[in-house]
């Protein structure tokens, strides 16, 4: 079967093999967990507890703040000991719920909304959004919104996202080995919240074990399929998956829906199998501790809202981390409070010896194009950057700098080690906030 790719990319060190053949290990928190009441793209959350609550694992803490939000439910049972501003791993202060962990974790019973064979496709979606679902590859998407395009019947496929292309991570790739039942299931009840559309599992060629288990798992499922694709960064990101998987082009103006397409990725399918098939929200995800100043790498299983301190103490350190990024070395950001809770869009803490960015002054460009050669958008990355070190704001939109994914691939092979990435970044996020105005 042909790979599925894009045009572009980069071959950066993935660093796997530190922590993929690590089983799944579910930790249990102490002490206090921290509720962000934003962990999704869209209005906050809002509080419906007080200060002296008792709370059960799976009670709802705060309900969504409007139609783009989403629930957010304890993961433990305890007391709400505040509400108040604490500091996320990207620094920005939120309003947090603190619930104090009594280590019982007493349950609320949980039951789907109806048996799922009487389920409509509002009825799934309506348990997906109770559920508080959301995106979990990192950009955090209400999962029920996505499912509600305005003309359901012409979404062809659903794909799910399993090229798990970030260097070092390796929790899609745990999931998919110790849990394909429950990616599968999610993807088929998605799918069949679309009269038409079919399902598709994307999965890098560096993962042959995990394209066998689905191969073998779907071979009598008409309406699902497997899609290699080409091992290649940043095969994940939507834009790029949806072209290599069925060759239709999106821009920043579109949504993927309006290709045909829903993309999800594998720890959002699994929320939503258990949301409409258990009526459980979504309170855990898999998180990756890994990188080479780290003793003992390790996939865990994560109740939302456990101090991150506490998961690099289990996997323990070799020797001091020149850098911690929270998230992978090309997508994430470098962290310098390790106080900070997981929230439902938390995927790593990567904890590197060396900080090469730091290490290696930027300097003139050279005209070489190879920053150009590798943007997955076609842009002029270089040209980018120049309008944005000169302000240009309007050169900078007549070259398309709103198409930019923010990938890091210029960045990342520039030999004059120009920070491309981060000024397109600053100057996008400039031109948005104007839009929203």
């Amino acid at each position: 079967m042909a790979r599925g790719t894009f045009t572009g990319g980069i071959h950066p060190y993935e660093g796997k093999e530190l922590s993929k053949d690590k089983p799944i290990k579910i930790v249990f928190p102490k002490g206090e967990l921290v509720y962000p009441v934003s962990q999704h793209i869209g209005a906050p959350a809002k509080p419906i507890v007080a200060v002296g609550d008792h709370v059960l694992t799976g009670q709802k803490i705060a309900e969504a703040g409007g139609f783009v939000s989403a629930p957010i439910y304890s993961t433990v049972s305890g007391t709400v000991k505040s509400i108040e501003k604490r500091r996320l791993a990207t620094g920005a202060m939120c309003d947090c719920i603190i619930v104090e962990n009594d280590e019982k974790y007493e349950e609320v019973e949980f039951k789907p909304l109806k048996p799922y064979e009487e389920m409509t496709a509002e009825d799934k979606i309506a348990a997906v959004r109770e559920a508080g679902v959301v995106g979990m590859g990192g950009a955090g998407f209400p999962t029920a919104v996505k499912f509600s395009p305005k003309e359901p019947d012409k979404i062809d496929y659903v794909i799910a996202n399993c090229s798990e292309c970030e260097p070092y991570l390796t929790s899609d790739y745990r999931r998919m080995i110790e849990e394909p039942e429950l990616l599968l299931e999610g993807l088929q009840i998605a799918v069949s919240i679309f009269p038409n559309a079919r399902g598709i599992l994307a999965i890098e060629d560096n993962k042959p074990d995990a394209i066998a288990k689905f191969k073998e798992l779907t071979k009598d499922i008409d309406n699902i399929s497997v899609k290699p694709v080409k091992t290649k960064y940043p095969e994940g990101a939507e834009r790029m998956l949806i072209y290599a998987v069925t060759g239709r082009e999106i821009n920043s103006s579109m949504l993927p829906a309006d290709a045909g397409c829903i993309v999800d990725n594998v720890d959002t399918l699994c929320a939503v199998r258990r949301a409409v098939m258990e009526g459980r929200p979504l309170m855990e995800r898999i998180v990756t501790i890994t990188g080479e100043a780290v003793e003992n790498p390790q996939n865990y299983k994560v109740r939302i809202g456990t101090n991150y301190r506490e998961l690099l103490d289990d996997a323990g350190l070799k020797c001091e981390p020149a850098k911690i990024i929270s998230g992978g070395p090309m997508m994430g950001f470098a962290i310098f409070d390790l106080d900070v809770p997981t929230t439902k869009t938390a995927s790593a803490l990567t904890c590197l010896t060396k900080d090469e960015v730091a290490a290696l002054e930027p300097s003139a460009c050279i005209n070489c194009a190879r920053c150009v050669e590798v943007c997955p958008e076609r842009l002029v990355p270089k040209n980018l950057a120049d309008a944005v070190e000169h302000n240009n704001e309007k050169a900078f939109l007549d070259m398309y700098g709103m198409e930019c994914c923010e990938c890091g691939c210029c960045s990342y092979i520039c030999p004059a080690r120009r920070q491309l990435t981060q000024l397109i970044k600053g100057m996008r996020k400039i031109q948005l906030g104007k839009r929203k105005k």
